[in-house]
């Protein structure tokens, strides 16, 4: 036979009327067998809830039912920093890293699915579904693998553009979680200084309005390996971002200047303004007076202010970046020979962000597949 639970209401009736029995004259072992209980059962009774009344042992077993879920509370509380201080550092943004994560702390802390799930806020249907990648994963990854190396100063923006014209339809969202997964990343540059901008926030003084509008050159100057210096003269067209001509040679002049703005001007027509620094190349009397002749107006920026001439110091930085620090030129025409190359390249392919991802001066005449595949390789 099943022995019976008592209530604490039951418990104390029973010891008040052993108390009664007892008064009467009758034993201790008569009184509690009278109430159907043992002496030890009796004992532990009246240790427990001696002296309490009904109201009072019902208070009391409230505050020990109390007591108990404040204990678990604390005990949850305890394990869930557990667990946050089990998972990895940072945001769990992904499925896939709060995956990894829940998996993680059952296997170190040995908890449940559903308390791992609960704490770091990952939904277990989501959990438990294992993702399938697409059938056009793993060469959409090589795809974009091969652009990283073959222009490693370009972001996943400019690869996105650059898949889409060679026939993928991606989003930049899915080629953004390809390129974290596989830890590529464009190297940090120096950062800039600030500068001091101009009342309505822009950086050159008269901004381009139609193509032929303003345009721009400046010189870069590099070595090549035996160490010799040579200088690279640039014509951009600022609205359009096109790079209209580069000159490279060992010496460069205001006359050579004078000679690439003539062949310019035949092929394209003068254009509104020209824009240039202070350089004894561009302030020349002939210069000037030749530009004058054409009705061309020369805006000379302030000097020691190079971010006025924005544009093509824009350029420059580019060319700089992705092909002079990435290439050892052994002789002045390989130099001439390749960076005339990278010039095509960047106005017919090249992604530029402030043109929507698309080429400065695309070409048209050429059938796409023919120009890609031959700007595709570098020249030998």
């Amino acid at each position: 036979m099943a022995r019976k639970k008592y209530t604490a209401e039951e418990i104390i009736s029973h010891l008040r009327e052993v108390e009664v029995r007892t008064s009467q004259g009758q034993s201790m072992g008569q009184a509690v067998r009278a109430v159907g209980v043992t002496e030890q059962t009796y004992y532990r009774w009246r240790k427990e809830y001696g002296g309490l009344k009904m109201g009072q042992a019902k208070r009391f077993k409230e505050l020990e039912k109390e007591n108990q879920r404040l204990r678990r509370a604390v005990s949850d509380l305890t394990l869930d920093k557990m667990i946050l201080a089990e998972a990895a550092k940072g945001k769990l943004l992904s499925p896939s890293r709060r995956r990894a994560c829940v998996d993680h702390v059952i296997s170190e802390l040995g908890i449940s699915e559903r308390q791992a799930c609960r704490v770091i806020g990952q939904h277990r249907s989501t959990h438990r579904k294992k993702p399938i990648g697409r059938y056009d994963e793993s060469a959409l990854t090589r795809a974009i693998i091969k652009l990283a190396e073959q222009y490693g100063r370009y972001g996943y923006r400019r690869i996105t553009a650059l898949l889409n014209r060679d026939g993928w339809h991606v989003n930049v969202k899915r080629v953004y979680r390809i390129w974290r997964r596989e830890g590529l990343k464009v190297p940090t540059k120096q950062p800039k200084r600030g500068r001091l901008w101009l009342n309505d926030g822009s950086c050159v003084r008269l901004r381009p309005e139609y193509q032929g509008h303003v345009w721009s050159y400046d010189f870069v100057q590099d070595r090549t390996h035996d160490g010799k210096v040579y200088r690279i003269l640039c014509v951009i067209d600022e609205f359009t971002r096109e790079c209209l001509a580069i000159r490279i040679e060992r010496r460069l002049n205001s006359k050579i200047g004078l000679e690439v703005l003539a062949d310019l001007f035949v092929k394209y027509g003068p254009p509104d303004h020209i824009r240039s620094d202070n350089g004894s190349e561009f302030i020349a009397t002939e210069l000037r007076e030749w530009l004058e002749r054409l009705d061309v107006k020369t805006l000379y920026i302030a000097p020691g202010s190079p971010w006025e001439n924005g544009y093509c110091e824009s350029f420059n930085s580019k060319l700089r970046d992705e092909f002079l620090n990435r290439e050892i030129l052994y002789s002045l025409k390989e130099a001439q020979t390749l960076i005339e190359w990278w010039r095509q390249h960047y106005n017919i392919l090249r992604p530029h962000s402030s043109l929507g991802y698309k080429s400065p001066a695309p070409q048209t005449i050429l059938p796409k597949q023919t120009q890609w595949q031959y700007l595709k390789t570098t020249p030998t």
